[in-house]
């Protein structure tokens, strides 16, 4: 099974500026792949002539090494295919309709780099006394651009990727890739079909059993979330004021960044510091996320987790503008709806969701999602759905049969209910994802093509072009000129 690994990594001054001009440079060919696409697809709208010619989604980006970007070739060809490769993979999620359109790259925040294999390797080193593999050297480079060995502090044991990921953002550089661990073993091939099997091997069960095993889970702005056997998990109130105080630095030192000359070191080391107080929250939500997953898992007497399919990124969403019959804007209440979304993306409800379920899945459970509408104005015990049950944010009164309880652990046992109902319909609860061909044009003269060569047409289908009335058809025979005689 693939895991994921993040290491922190110490390159020295020399390497650090060798890997912040690769970064460039990659950053730099997927621009202008993106700025290509943007073009052709303007010209070919504007153009009648060109309506329905292929636009090729190719990886080739030689005619972007000019004299004008001579430095591009102090960098290693893999750094500036691997751009390529990244913008073809970009519109290959597009086209299965998993993301938008490839979109240009910013020099601000988190930075990396893809490596493929020609660009690093992992030495073993082996113990001298057992003979096994105790740790691993990361060499970077190749003989023409030598990097040479990068130190890295690996919290864990690991095996040696095919490919890595290598970032900075706030003057910290990070290790990062995705490998096969032998100790974790999935049922079926991957996830989706182990998955499907638990699943199936649970369909047999009760009601009445599956209702002892499932813990429901209902997410929430004050309490982030309430488990239907009372749990409530938030962070610490230590945590908190403490991220209260983290953002108040932030702001001061993003003011003395800005009165800072641009371009000056003084202005980078502000800059860093703004960033590293707005990493400490990153790494406190980052850290409730792994211990509130955690803790649900350990739980040997539950072995299925339901909760609220929200649709995150739509419910943070800004509002759109209002304008009166003169034009003029009219108040949306944006400020209220940033304090809103601030609040939702801090508190990790998708983060939580995403490490339950592959933590989950390594120890043969499963989490399911249902639909939200009404959970909060549902009755647990007698299914009455009615507005007024729902008494303040945290009572709750169900007007049918009276059964009062908290609101939030009222929706969790809801919310586990749907569960049960889901699992036992028999419904699948993996989407499959739409899947595209790629079609390779052979030349009559090679029986295979480099990737370069790859065309998919990104617009509708082909209409034929417009032609004046006076043109005359293929293959008409000219008139015969008048002899002057």
């Amino acid at each position: 099974m693939l895991n994921g690994y993040k290491f922190r990594l110490y390159p020295n001054k020399a390497q650090a500026q060798i890997l912040l001009r690769w970064i460039g440079c990659q950053r730099l060919i997927y621009n202008a792949k993106v700025q290509e696409d943007r073009y052709y697809r303007r010209f070919q709208r504007r153009m009648v002539g060109t309506v329905g010619e292929d636009i090729p989604v190719d990886q080739q980006y030689s005619r972007f090494i000019n004299d004008t970007t001579a430095f591009l070739r102090e960098v290693p060809s893999q750094v500036l295919r691997n751009a390529a490769v990244k913008f073809r993979q970009a519109y290959s999620r597009f086209f299965q309709k998993l993301g938008g359109r490839p979109k240009l790259k910013k020099k601000s925040g988190r930075q990396s780099v893809w490596l493929t294999s020609e660009l690093f390797a992992f030495i073993p080193q082996v113990d001298a006394v057992g003979g096994e593999i105790s740790a691993y050297q990361l060499h970077v480079g190749t003989d023409k651009f030598p990097v040479g060995i990068i130190p890295y502090k690996a919290h864990r044991s690991h095996t040696a990727p095919s490919s890595i990921h290598i970032a900075v953002e706030g003057g910290q550089w990070w290790l990062s890739f995705a490998a096969d661990d032998p100790v974790l073993a999935i049922p079926g091939k991957d996830a989706d079909r182990a998955t499907e099997q638990i699943a199936e091997d649970w369909r047999h069960l009760s009601r009445d059993q599956l209702t002892e095993r499932t813990l429901g889970g209902d997410r929430g702005v004050a309490k982030p979330l309430v488990t239907s056997d009372g749990q409530v998990f938030d962070l610490q109130p230590v945590q908190k004021s403490r991220i209260k105080k983290k953002r108040r630095q932030r702001k001061k030192w993003q003011r003395r960044a800005a009165r800072r000359k641009n371009g000056s070191k003084n202005r980078r080391k502000a800059q860093q510091k703004a960033a590293r107080y707005q990493r400490y929250e990153q790494h406190v939500r980052h850290d409730y996320a792994h211990q509130t997953s955690h803790q649900l898992v350990i739980n040997d007497t539950i072995d299925l987790y339901v909760f609220e399919d929200l649709k995150i990124r739509n419910m943070t969403k800004r509002p759109k503008a209002k304008r009166d019959a003169h034009g003029r804007f009219l108040p949306n209440g944006r400020k209220a709806k940033a304090g809103l979304n601030r609040v939702i993306l801090a508190s990790a409800w998708g983060t939580v969701v995403s490490f339950t379920r592959y933590k989950a899945l390594r120890q043969g459970k499963l989490v399911i999602t249902v639909p939200p509408p009404y959970s909060s104005q549902e009755c647990a015990v007698c299914g009455h759905i009615n507005p007024d049950n729902r008494l303040s944010q945290a009572e709750f009164v169900c007007q049918d049969c009276g059964h009062t309880d908290n609101a939030d652990h009222n929706a969790s046992v809801v919310i586990a209910k749907r569960g049960i109902q889901k699992l036992l319909s028999g419904d699948p609860l993996t989407t499959k994802h739409k899947r595209t061909r790629i079609f390779r044009k052979l030349g009559p003269e090679r029986s295979e093509v480099t990737p370069g060569e790859i065309s998919v047409r990104r617009l509708g289908p082909p209409v034929r072009a417009h032609r004046s009335m006076s043109q005359e058809s293929p293959g008409a025979i000219s008139e015969t000129p008048a002899s002057a005689s």
